[in-house]
């Protein structure tokens, strides 16, 4: 007979345990341990984004009411309102950082080349944030307005499988460049962001470094024709330029960029980008450009069926656990989603997974057929309870 543990166990199976134990030593993470381990935490947080739970309450009795199934999971019992309460404010969530970018360095060379539909060889990523409004008089640390309290998300999304590579969590008043800046990306990259990144300087830099990159123009910048590119344009290619900016001339940094509008036939409005890159085709540059719309799918996902606008901490170091747990968890079912021969939606595939979490079948036959039935009991099940005549 063949003998699988649960749905939840084998999921959780893909976080390494020698890793996570490293992970935990680094950051010192299971110092006054006191019998709470840091992997029990580590699967209460995930339940609690799996089973969207909304309090500590209903994690703990979560698991509590299935009790006989823990072991499965390395749990020895269900764990304590207090003592869940007490690490998530005072265990490193830097901790939950190191993981994710464990997680992904294990990930990323199953989703090479898998979601990617430009023929160049170049990474293609996007960047971006979100922000995660907070009660300003219950989350008094996360000072953002007067009335109002924010943290924000900054990701770097890879489009090879739509994993989430990197990210960054900062204060509601942190700026988009400030972060992006302070990003290393290797050389041949490109690099797809908004209208929120612009720093002349900051593109400079990227060209220097041979990172290319699409972007929008802003409506009112300054900039001087070098060069009316030459060649027949496509019907909805407006213009296609060389140009360079005026700030950077007097700044003794000058760099060559292009322009390039389209007409966009759906809005009828024109659209204009701005990119380092001088070869690629300019319909090209605004397919590339498109494809910034999956990090708002990725963000939209995140908030809309995982744990995250709304919190069981109070602490900041608690509400730091519980995002990186969320974008652990997001990272999971991205992988397992890329995995599957069947055609999933990410909300279909986590919707469907809550209801499977503490059922005993195969992960991958599962995710590969969902609606297959379960096979038959063994043999001395069956004897068990004969059909009826």
């Amino acid at each position: 007979m063949n003998r699988v543990a649960s749905v939840f166990s084998q999921i959780l199976q893909l976080v390494p345990r020698v890793e996570f134990e490293g992970a935990v030593r680094l950051h010192k993470a299971n110092r006054h341990e006191r019998g709470f381990t840091c992997w029990t935490q580590f699967v209460s947080m995930i339940f609690c984004q799996l089973g969207r739970a909304h309090s500590l309450r209903e994690i703990c009795q979560g698991l509590a009411a299935c009790e006989g199934k823990l072991k499965h999971l390395g749990v020895m019992e269900s764990p304590k309102r207090a003592s869940l309460s007490y690490a998530n404010s005072h265990r490193p969530w830097q901790m939950y950082q190191s993981l994710f970018e464990l997680l992904y360095q294990r990930f990323q060379g199953e989703a090479a080349g898998k979601g990617n539909k430009f023929r160049f060889k170049h990474k293609l990523l996007s960047i971006d944030s979100t922000t995660v409004s907070l009660c300003a008089s219950v989350f008094h640390w996360a000072e953002y307005q007067r009335t109002k309290g924010a943290m924000k998300v900054h990701l770097v999304l890879d489009h090879d499988g739509y994993l989430p590579r990197v990210a960054v969590v900062s204060d509601g008043k942190k700026s988009d460049i400030s972060v992006a800046m302070g990003l290393d990306f290797p050389p041949g990259t490109m690099l797809i962001f908004d209208r929120g990144y612009v720093r002349y300087g900051w593109w400079l830099t990227l060209t220097k470094r041979k990172i290319r990159f699409v972007s929008r123009l802003k409506d009112n910048s300054v900039y001087k024709v070098m060069e009316e590119r030459v060649g027949p344009l496509e019907d909805h290619i407006v213009r296609d330029q060389t140009i360079v900016f005026p700030q950077q001339k007097r700044q003794g940094k000058v760099a060559h960029f292009r322009l390039v509008e389209i007409h966009d036939k759906a809005t009828a409005k024109n659209l204009v980008f701005i990119t380092n890159d001088h070869l690629l085709e300019a319909s090209t540059i605004a397919e590339i450009y498109k494809e910034r719309w999956q990090i708002e799918l990725f963000f939209r996902s995140l908030k809309q069926l995982l744990k995250i606008k709304t919190f069981v901490g109070t602490s900041e170091n608690a509400v730091q656990i519980q995002i990186w747990t969320a974008l652990i968890t997001m990272l999971l079912l991205r992988y397992l989603k890329l995995r599957s021969s069947y055609k999933w939606s990410l909300s279909n595939l986590v919707a469907l997974l809550r209801q499977q979490l503490f059922v005993y079948r195969p992960l991958w036959e599962w995710l590969n057929n969902p609606f297959q039935p379960p096979p038959p009991p063994p043999e001395e099940q069956r004897l068990l309870w004969p059909t009826p005549a």
